[in-house]
């Protein structure tokens, strides 16, 4: 069975389990529900915000709230009467009798209905009005912790925004950047010398072996923070040893957002290098006997036989590369370029409240993320292949053919 069947499978069983939670009758529903029951007391009671859609209907508020407090009570009935019947609860208490069961259940509904109801009219009203507070105010409100974030984040959008475009930018073409060189550098790693060659063959496939061999090491083994440092300084430092150029000059010749993007590509490479060579490994060794038993060259056989198979089974650390750049290109704002962590850095100095601006960057890297594991998920599925969790290095999982 494919595991894009499998998948499916998976998310069905998923699936039916939630609606057995929901449509079936079980042990847990005094408990869960008495949780949901608790959080919409505890709404009730904090402050209304400004567009309160209970603040005229004090009454059905007070009526909603005494439902839930009689479901805690109900509960607690119940949890008094099975600690005092403990052994023999399941014979003789009347909670697990079919009717008493299935009306629980119903009563369920009614308990979720109620605390959603304020849910909504406290949290989500309440960020209603938070952000009509934030999106026309004159001035910098200070009275409320979220009305100051959305004002924050109001009047600063044109600057996260310019942020966000920079991130997207720097992991979409790094990303890309770093599959071709990959590609060529997990070539030069794989080489083995073949009988047919010739002394000048040999010569670099030695070379190309182990200059990839050592580009991996030292990329991986250092910080992509002080590779950006290395890179911009050193040919900012080179640039102005070999001629006389302003500010204005070098920065059309050598922008930090160059700079950003060669330390992002040359990272990304050698983590990708790593995975391809992975992909690779996990290839039966078969193939390419079979290929070279049909006349193929060594160079044939990879590029026409393995190269394929290994390019599919490395896909999904492939492309769990570019949420990794979306993250990891944050620490490139040391030295300046001006991605989503330099824009909250920005908003933050102007406003000297960095807390609140670095919050909606941590927001906005979670949802760039969300979206980018979703669309990879689905090219995943499209190529048949297991989607790799996110969260971990490129190169975990890796290293079945690691010399």
């Amino acid at each position: 069975m494919s595991s894009a069947a499998t998948d499916e499978r998976a998310e069905g069983r998923g699936r039916g389990r939630i609606a057995s939670f929901l449509l079936d009758d079980h042990r847990y529903v005094l408990l869960g529900t008495s949780a949901m029951a608790l959080v919409g007391m505890l709404l009730s009671s904090s402050p209304r915000p400004a567009l309160s859609f209970l603040a005229p209907a004090f009454t059905v508020e007070l009526v909603l709230y005494y439902v839930l407090a009689a479901w805690l009570v109900l509960s607690a009935v119940a949890l008094v009467y099975k600690l005092t019947h403990w052994r023999t609860y399941a014979e003789v208490a009347p909670f697990v009798r079919p009717g008493a069961r299935r009306a629980l259940r119903y009563l369920s509904y009614v308990i979720w209905a109620v605390a959603l109801v304020f849910v909504a009219d406290r949290v989500v009203m309440g960020f209603a009005s938070a952000w009509q507070v934030a999106t026309t105010a004159a001035d910098r409100p200070a009275d409320e912790f979220l009305t100051n974030l959305l004002w924050m984040f109001w009047t600063g959008r044109q600057t996260y925004l310019t942020g966000i475009y920079t991130t997207i930018a720097l992991a979409v073409f790094g990303t890309v950047i770093a599959f071709f060189l990959a590609l060529l550098l997990v070539f030069c790693r794989i080489q083995a010398v073949d009988r047919p060659d010739n002394d000048f063959v040999r010569f670099w496939k030695v070379v190309g072996r182990g200059f990839a061999k050592v580009y991996s090491t030292v990329v991986r083994g250092t910080p992509m923070m002080v590779q950006g440092m290395i890179i911009y300084y050193g040919v900012v430092g080179f640039i102005q040893a070999t001629g006389s150029y302003s500010g204005a000059e070098l920065n059309r010749i050598w922008s930090p957002f160059i700079a950003g993007l060669v330390t992002v590509s040359l990272n990304s490479t050698a983590y990708m290098m790593e995975v391809l060579r992975g992909g690779i490994a996990a290839v039966d060794s078969g193939q390419m006997e079979a290929a070279r038993s049909l006349g193929l060259s060594q160079w044939q056989a990879m590029r026409k036989v393995v190269f394929p198979q290994g390019i599919k089974n490395s896909i999904p650390g492939l492309s769990n590369e570019l949420v990794i750049n979306i993250k990891d290109s944050s620490v490139l704002s040391m030295i300046s370029v001006f991605d989503l962590t330099f824009a909250a850095r920005t908003i933050g100095g102007n406003y000297y409240e960095y807390f609140p601006a670095y919050l909606v960057a941590a927001v906005i890297y979670l949802v760039l993320t969300s979206i980018a594991t979703s669309l990879l998920g689905r090219g995943a599925r499209h190529f048949d292949v297991k989607p790799q969790p996110v969260g971990g290095t490129a190169d975990q999982g890796l290293v079945s053919g690691e010399e």
